[in-house]
């Protein structure tokens, strides 16, 4: 949400919750919201908006697996590496019969 759609969210939900013009005041708002809220228009951008964030989650779910894919096996393959240089180590360690030097 931008900082100026979030402002001004915040701006009518204070302006509501805190308005002291009375009852009559706060029924023009309900009466307001309940036309502008149940417009076609209104509806059709709340719908596109909707689908347009199911769709970016999606993008960026794919995107967060892709990157935990890839730090999997850099991590698999890192650990292989670790191994081998281990075996290596002891193989040069250990004597013909199998046993370490002494």
């Amino acid at each position: 949400m931008g900082q100026k759609t979030g402002f001004l969210i915040g701006f009518g939900a204070g302006y509501v919750l805190g308005s002291k013009a009375g009852r009559q005041r706060y029924e023009d708002l309900v009466r307001w919201w309940n036309r502008f809220s149940g417009n076609p228009t209104v509806q059709r951008a709340a719908g596109r908006t909707k689908d347009m964030a199911t769709e970016g989650a999606r993008r960026g779910l794919s995107v967060v697996q892709q990157g935990v894919g890839k730090a999997g096996s850099a991590v698999r393959e890192r650990l292989r590496k670790e191994d081998n240089t281990t075996d290596t180590i002891l193989d040069l360690n250990e004597s013909p019969s199998g046993q370490t030097p002494r």
